[in-house]
């Protein structure tokens, strides 16, 4: 269990800019942020390029809907729950840095193996791998992100490690697109094998960016942090390290021990919770990881699905420049107030385009219209706000707690999937609309919660916002 000291002393506000930032530390700054959020990109490439495989490998080792749904389709999934939960303790203890190197290494191995093997219980075990891989990269990389930027980008640069997945996401739909019928019955091998690449040139070039200074602080390493900061472009990184050691004395102040899970820190935890149940209730996953068995359902061929879904891909990707270009102008809340309105909407219209079975043409319209909803809201949101509302002490268990609600929820709803959808033993195998129907109805909760209980964190510095939500 983590423990921190508890304080009713007020404190400095810090922000990383409070001392000047120069022109070459903004484009470093940018270059390490996009680098870390790299690891974003191996998550979306991993979540998607599943999707081509889906059919193939529940064809090639004749799995039932229950083995295939839990071994074959969410194992990755089990894997990102037991990362994105463990993976705070490393990234607390060991630093930001060195558990994004290991990140690289763990997708290289997973991506091959994934590729090489010979049964499902192999091939469950190397998605396992990979799957740690991204539970831990969920928590390290916006944590790093968060970490080392100001507080007027802050949004931006952590919006990149969201803009990464979804990058590729089309591009693992257009890999998949590329690669069907490339192998014959193994193009699913091609399909999977292909993300080593990627993998390895992130593993290369995360070697190259510095530790966070915030962490550094904690750990007191302030000479390593003062170079760091310099590096930044701080041009007065003795100032600034003397206003992020204030946040860390208020935290410490007082001699009284609080849980990490603890009434000090209910409203924080409330938030990091319901907006990852909230992100998953949404369908995003379900509608990811199954687009093409989806969109076969309303009557395109196998082939067609698979270009259908790069629409998919590429309209996720439109819509999160418009989210990117958003969050630090209108806020965190904002995007989650449109994209809950265009959940709700777009969700409602799926279902009754296959109650009345409408075109597929017309499906298809709808779903893009709810990938937009997500990636302007949601998605664009909801790996920033978590990084952002947590003390610097428990940031990274706190990143971990958000993320594992995530990514449990994420696992649970993939690993059921098959049994309501699968075309021979589905339970909705027929007309999959009352899905749809549901997903709408749990945005409208979502509608209420963003409406009464979530905060407006633009602009603020990350110790500003412990002291705007009641952590004192």
């Amino acid at each position: 269990m983590v423990i921190i000291k508890s304080s009713q002393t007020t404190y400095m506000q810090t922000n990383i800019a409070s001392a000047g930032i120069s022109s070459d530390g903004k484009s470093f700054l940018f270059g390490i942020s996009l680098t870390a959020a790299l690891a974003g990109f191996i998550f979306g490439f991993d979540t998607v390029v599943i999707s081509g495989a889906d059919k193939p490998i529940q064809e090639l080792w004749h799995t039932s809907p229950w083995f295939h749904g839990f071994f074959i389709m969410s194992m990755a999934l089990w894997g990102t729950v037991v990362g994105a939960l463990a993976g705070g303790i490393p990234t607390q203890k060991y630093g930001r840095k060195k558990v994004l190197i290991w990140i690289g290494i763990l997708f290289t191995v997973s991506s091959i193996g994934s590729a090489l093997a010979p049964n499902p219980y192999m091939f469950s075990f190397f998605r396992f791998i990979g799957g740690l891989g991204i539970g831990v990269s969920s928590v390290a990389a916006p944590t790093y992100v968060s970490e080392i930027s100001t507080a007027s980008s802050r949004g931006r640069l952590g919006a990149m490690y969201q803009f990464n997945i979804v990058f590729a996401i089309l591009l693992a739909y257009v890999s998949n697109y590329l690669l069907k019928g490339v192998g014959g019955n193994n193009d699913w091998r091609w399909m999977l094998g292909v993300m080593a690449i990627p993998s390895f040139i992130y593993s290369i070039l995360v070697l190259g960016i510095p530790e966070s200074p915030r962490w550094l602080i904690t750990k007191g390493r302030d000479a390593e942090a003062k170079k760091v900061l310099s590096k930044l472009g701080i041009t007065n990184p003795d100032a600034e390290i003397a206003l992020i050691k204030s946040g860390i004395q208020h935290e410490d102040i007082g001699g009284k021990k609080v849980a990490f899970i603890s009434r000090k820190h209910i409203t924080i935890l409330g938030l990091a919770f319901f907006v990852a149940f909230f992100n998953q209730l949404s369908g995003i996953n379900f509608i990811l990881y199954y687009a093409p068995r989806i969109l076969e359902s309303a009557g395109l061929a196998a082939k067609d699905s698979l270009l259908s879904s790069i629409t998919i891909g590429g309209t996720n990707l439109v819509f999160t420049f418009v989210g990117l270009y958003l969050i630090d102008r209108v806020g965190r809340k904002t995007l989650l107030l449109i994209g809950s309105f265009g959940y709700i909407v777009s969700l409602a219209a799926v279902a009754l385009c296959f109650y009345n079975h409408a075109e597929a043409g017309v499906l298809t319209t709808f779903l893009a219209m709810f990938i937009a909803s997500h990636a302007i809201g949601q998605g664009a949101v909801i790996w920033v706000f978590i990084s952002e509302i947590f003390p610097n002490k428990i940031r990274a268990m706190g990143q971990s707690f958000g993320a594992g609600t995530h990514w449990i929820f994420a696992a649970i709803i993939t690993l059921i999937s098959p049994v309501f959808i699968d075309e021979k033993n589905g339970i909705l195998k027929d007309n999959p609309w009352p899905i749809f129907a549901f997903f709408s109805c749990m945005m409208v909760l979502q509608l209420v919660w963003v409406l009464t209980k979530v905060p407006e964190t633009k602009g603020k510095a990350l110790e500003e916002i412990q002291q705007q939500l009641g952590i004192e």
